[in-house]
């Protein structure tokens, strides 16, 4: 077995599997055709010939008691024994999957995810994805859940989609227990004299209520209670202040489930979370209001990843939570290090396009996690690229314009940039970089070829992928071009070292990833940079940037390749527990609204037979 280092990251090659290691899947063929059937319609038919995680089990070489099972078909895998059992295993083949700037429709990362498992697996090879669980605020709004789509899905559909084992419920409950400690503590400071404070074992904190770093946290789309005033009412009814909600998988605690590398670590990280600011601008930690212990506790179940599968019966790891433009976007830590040792190439996915959740991948998680891609596939669709263009503007929930779906060479032509800015951005970091097509039956050749011939001017390898309608088989010639990809050597290198001003490292990434000219401070992000400047719990931070998802700018409106603009940085915030400066660029909501048409008004259950319906 080789290595190749570079920066103290390791990329290993494969050797010798051990005897208790994934075995290749050979799945049947689906007969299926996706263009007539709804996702969950598919999913309900395909339902029916899943393996049990017993069988998934069996196939990943799990002992008995490393699985922990959820019914028949969902399991928690016990990743401390497995990873101290196979410590000494060589490690797979480490493929991220990421995009282009998407529609607000999505680009297909998920689906391209599970479609290269299973085209991998139609190859005969060893392989696990990793995606992340589903927010209930898209599963209930306008994306609808995040299983893949067409013959690619993470199945049981239901499950998945509706709560699955528990983790948000965790990530909620453990943010707001935070908030019940921090308000509650404002109160009886403000009620309490020192001396009756000191009775009850308390010391003051003399924590600013104008200062407050969290608020609530509920994980649907609720626009109404992004702004509310609590303790209302009288002396015994809480203090009254300014507060607001934030939709759950935003939450510190949910970057925390995905970068912890054990429980240990959680619970630091956990108790390093800052939750307000005193008076005399001292952070206040949730270890300072005592309750991280607590905290830790509701997550401990939560740090176990999931275990699903593909329609076609290949295991994939479901962990941790989406958001990439206001949170990392990432499958978690643990389900990496746990694919790289059981399978001989393990598939995770980042969120958005490669300018936030790629740049998160390489900068964050990567440091992090001390792993290295040896590829990254760039997911592109012809109508995103015609969006890119110049064309009609996409709305989600309404059909797409005619031009769409129409052929236009030319259209899909001016749009290329886009593509090539990602390329860049992935080649930056070192790592092989595969360009997908995700192909609708409704595109033309002329417009794939328009494509196709950009990709390989840019020097990467590209491949037309019809996974959605035909699943692995349609998914084969993206398998084998990531299997070219990943026999290169790779020279993986994150974008700034830990010891990088702040200041320095959010241009790097604004000027060579998002392509800016430069970068703008409000007063307010001066004042609280040079604070953690100065600061050595929080200099030497990452930078999880806060920017929308649907320009490589700050404006979603503008599209392509934005060129003369400057990146307005409004505001910085501390995710201490985490490991990140949060620097907050345009105007993002920390809290989504639900839209006039949402996806639950199409969502049902058959009383007689318990099946839901309507999921997509």
């Amino acid at each position: 077995m080789s290595t190749t280092t570079t920066l103290g990251i390791a990329v290993q090659d494969q050797g010798k599997a051990p005897s208790r290691r994934a075995r290749a899947i050979k799945p049947a063929p689906l007969r299926l055709d996706p263009t007539k059937l709804k996702d969950w319609e598919i999913a309900a038919a395909t339902e029916k010939r899943m393996r049990t995680v017993y069988d998934l089990a069996d196939e990943l070489g799990l002992e008995r008691m490393e699985l922990l099972p959820y019914g028949h078909y969902v399991a928690k895998l016990d990743y401390r024994s497995i990873l101290d059992r196979l410590c000494d295993a060589p490690s797979g083949k480490y493929i991220d999957v990421t995009a282009i700037t998407p529609t607000p429709l999505g680009e297909g990362k998920s689906t391209t995810t599970i479609g290269l498992v299973q085209g991998l697996g139609r190859l005969g090879k060893r392989v696990i994805g990793a995606i992340r669980q589903p927010s209930s605020g898209p599963t209930f709004n306008i994306k609808g859940s995040a299983a893949g789509g067409g013959l690619s899905q993470c199945i049981p559909l239901t499950e998945f989609s509706l709560g699955l084992t528990g983790d948000i419920d965790a990530v909620n409950n453990a943010h707001n227990l935070a908030m019940v400690a921090l308000t509650s503590r404002l109160q009886h400071e403000f009620n309490y004299s020192d001396e009756r404070l000191a009775k009850a074992n308390l010391k003051r904190l003399d924590i600013d209520p104008r200062n407050l770093a969290i608020g609530w946290a509920i994980d649907f789309c609720a626009q109404a209670l992004r702004e509310i005033i609590v303790g209302l009412g009288g002396k015994m009814d809480g203090f009254m202040l300014k507060s607001g909600f934030q939709i759950t998988v935003s939450s510190e605690i949910m970057a925390i489930l995905c970068v912890s590398t054990s429980l240990a670590d959680m619970r630091r990280r956990i108790g390093e979370m800052v939750v307000a600011w005193s008076k005399s601008g001292r952070p206040v930690t949730t270890a300072d209001l005592e309750v991280d212990g607590a905290m830790t506790a509701i997550m401990a179940r939560a740090l176990n990843p999931n275990l699903m599968q593909t329609i076609e019966g290949q295991p994939v790891l479901v962990h941790a939570g989406p958001f990439a433009n206001i949170a990392f976007g990432q499958s978690s830590i643990l389900a990496d290090m746990l694919g790289t040792k059981l399978a001989d190439y393990h598939v995770t996915e980042s969120g958005f396009g490669a300018d936030i959740g790629f740049e998160k991948f390489w900068n964050l998680k990567c440091r992090f996690s001390r792993l290295a891609p040896h590829c990254a596939v760039v997911v592109a669709t012809i109508r995103a690229l015609k969006m890119h263009g110049g064309g009609p503007k996409v709305v989600s929930g309404k059909p797409l314009p005619a031009a769409y779906t129409q052929s236009d060479p030319a259209l899909v032509e001016k749009g290329v940039e886009n593509l090539l800015a990602h390329i860049e951005t992935v080649k930056k970091s070192g790592a092989n970089a595969v360009v997908c097509i995700n192909h609708f039956h409704t595109d033309a050749d002329e417009e794939v070829n328009v494509v196709r011939r950009a990709a390989e001017a840019a020097g990467v390898r590209v491949a037309v992928s019809k996974h959605w309608q035909y699943g692995g088989e349609g998914a084969i010639e993206l398998a084998e071009a990531v299997l070219d990809a990943c026999n290169e050597p790779s020279t993986f290198q994150l974008l700034y070292e830990d010891d990088t001003p702040v200041k320095d490292k959010i241009e790097r990434i604004a000027l060579g990833v998002y392509g800016a000219d430069g970068v703008s401070y409000s007063a307010t992000a001066e004042a609280k940079i040079d604070q953690i400047q100065g600061d050595e719990n929080t200099k030497r931070l990452g930078i999880c940037m806060v920017k929308t998802h649907l320009s490589l700018s700050h404006d979603p409106e503008r599209k392509g390749r934005p060129r003369g603009w400057t990146l307005p940085i409004r505001d910085v915030l501390v995710y201490r527990g985490a490991g990140v400066v949060v620097p907050v660029a345009g105007d993002i909501k920390l809290m989504p609204g639900t839209s006039s048409d949402p996806a639950y008004r199409k969502i049902d259950v058959d009383t007689e037979t318990g099946a839901v319906r309507g999921l997509f």
